[in-house]
This record gives C-alpha cells, sequence and structure tokens, in this order.
C-alpha cells in the first residue's frame, strides 16, 4: 500500500521537480506523470498496492523494478509481470486491482491519481492513444506469458524470458536481473531448481555465460531464439 513507502524527503511525497519547466498541457504519459505525479520510494519487497485494493492510482517506475502476482489457494505464488523503469502499471479496467504489485528491488516510482489522468485523457487525444498504448502493450505480454505457460516446456520458457528481459534492457547482449531465481521461477511456473539447472543446460550449451546469479551475457541469440521460436 502506498502507506508502506517512504518519501524521498521530509517524510511525504514529493512533487517532481523536473529540470526544466513542467509542461502545461499532458501529450504523453511522461507528461502526465512530470505534471502531475509524485515521487515515493518503496523498499524491497514492500507492497505498493494489493489484490482488491481500490485502484486510485497509476504508477511509473523510475528506478527498480516491480512484481505483480497473485496467491493461489494452496499458497502457491504466480508472477504475472515485472515492471522496470520507464513502466506503468497499475491502469485497471475496473475499480479494483487484480494483482499485488510489490518493489522487487528498492525503487523510485510516480504516483498519479488514476481519475487525473483519465480525465487529461478525455481532453487530449494524444494523451488518450498514449493510455491506449499502455494498455494495448500490457494486452500483448499478457497474451505471450499465457502462451508461455501453456505450451513451452522449461528451456523454452527461460529462453523467451532472457530474450524478454534483453529487449527491455539497455544492452541487447547483457542483462542485469533484478529479481530472485524465485521471482524468475514463479514467473515462468517452474521450480528454482527447474530454472537453475536450464540456466546450467544454457550455459553449457554456450548460448549463455552467467558470471554471477543477476548477471547474464547472451552468446547466441540464434540458439535462444530458435527455443523461443
Amino acid at each position: 500500500m502506498l502507506m508502506q513507502a517512504t518519501a524521498l524527503q521530509s517524510g511525504q511525497p514529493l512533487r517532481v521537480t523536473p529540470s526544466a519547466p513542467p509542461p502545461t498541457v499532458c501529450h504523453t504519459i511522461s507528461d502526465a506523470f512530470t505534471l502531475l505525479g509524485a515521487s515515493m520510494r518503496f523498499e524491497r519487497n514492500s507492497e505498493i498496492y494489493g489484490e482488491d485494493e481500490p485502484a486510485d492510482y497509476v504508477y511509473k517506475i523510475v528506478s527498480g523494478a516491480v512484481r505483480s502476482y497473485k496467491l493461489l489457494s494452496d499458497g502457491r505464488r504466480q508472477i504475472g509481470a515485472f515492471h522496470l523503469p520507464g513502466d506503468v502499471f497499475g491502469l485497471e479496467a475496473g475499480e479494483d486491482h487484480r494483482f499485488t504489485a510489490e518493489a522487487v528491488a528498492d525503487s523510485v516510482i510516480l504516483v498519479a491519481k488514476r481519475n487525473t489522468i483519465i480525465a487529461h485523457a478525455t481532453r487530449d487525444a494524444e494523451m488518450a492513444r498514449a493510455l491506449w498504448r499502455v494498455t494495448a502493450g500490457d494486452l500483448e505480454r499478457a497474451q505471450n506469458h499465457l502462451l508461455l505457460l501453456g505450451r513451452k516446456n522449461a528451456q523454452e520458457r527461460v529462453a523467451t524470458f532472457l530474450l524478454e528481459m534483453a529487449s527491455r534492457a539497455a544492452s541487447t547482449t547483457e542483462i542485469e536481473l533484478p529479481m530472485s531465481r524465485q521471482d524468475i521461477a514463479d514467473y515462468l511456473g517452474l521450480t528454482i531448481e527447474t530454472v537453475s539447472r536450464t540456466l546450467t543446460q544454457l550455459e553449457g550449451d554456450a548460448a549463455i555465460e552467467i558470471p554471477t546469479s543477476r548477471h547474464i551475457l547472451l552468446r547466441d541469440r540464434s540458439a535462444l531464439r530458435r527455443l523461443n521460436a
């Protein structure tokens, strides 16, 4: 929940102070968060919002990472998405959140009122299109994740995950993973032992190199893409 966050200064959420004067009209998501958002810090593993809580706010990650997940009736956790710097999350079709969101690492997040963001979109076609792109992107990732869970084996799932993380990173050949192996396992619907064993197999096949548990080099993207086909 928002009350679990700590402010960047003075114990209160801060108004964003951009280096240039803030825009007076919000044509993009970045404009909206610059003009309307408050910057908040969430410590590692702290809850940002809970499942079934009112979806009154929308979030954009400045630094860090966030996982959204559901707990199943038997206590297992299914992670639905990882949100990385630049991502907008928490925008729901209904009035309540369908997943719980937690900080994977210490994170700085811009927080804006959902109603205010939507009000700007109703007055500005470019802003409305920007919100549509966020929603469409979320739907595409959800569809890809459904395919991964339903039709791919362990090696294909891990290869797909690595390519996804690389596509969202600054480098396409080097990944610094903010999440743990357990997080990866819960995202891919595998056990942590299977994830570790599969990464070792891919390293043995010279498709990847693992200098550290969080640092992965993609040595043979073609081999990974074949597994992702």
